[in-house]
């Protein structure tokens, strides 16, 4: 008999800690959505408000020619003028992510289509953290590659 509230304890606990990480990675989803189309449409204010800047923030890039890029993250928050805002798209793909409390990372592909047409594939690592009960980006690493 006592073995029926513990279940029942533990059926609750587990539906309402797994309706958090659902809704944690749709908000999540959501932030990152924002963030690829604001830096498109050169919302510099709106791409701002994606990142949270820390001490141990991080931007790395691998580019399609071998080479790999250590930006500033500061540059993310602050972009130089003329750097964002060239129009374009991008469809992010095959999300996967892993959510502990106030910390989050996720990965998944991204195919950018620039104004031009021009395409450039990547997979993306996103290190996440909730900032005031929302999530913030606080470092990310791309890899540039050329599909077969």
């Amino acid at each position: 008999m006592k073995k029926i509230p513990i279940m029942l304890l533990f059926s609750v606990f587990s539906y309402c800690t797994h309706a958090q990480v659902n809704s944690d990675s749709i908000a999540i989803v959501q932030l990152l959505e924002k963030e690829s189309a604001t830096w498109r449409s050169g919302d510099v204010a709106a791409h701002a408000d994606c990142w949270h800047i820390q001490p141990y923030s991080r931007i790395l890039v691998s580019t399609g020619d071998g080479k790999a890029l250590d930006v500033p993250p500061d540059l993310i928050i602050h972009p130089p003028a003329g750097s964002m805002g060239k129009g374009g798209t991008s469809v992010n793909s095959d999300y996967k992510m892993s959510i502990h409390g106030n910390v989050a990372w996720v990965s998944h592909n991204e195919r950018s289509t620039a104004a031009d047409g021009k395409e450039t594939f990547s997979y993306e690592m996103r290190m996440l953290e909730k900032i005031d009960g929302e999530w913030k980006l606080v470092g990310q690493s791309i890899h540039i590659y050329k599909p077969k």
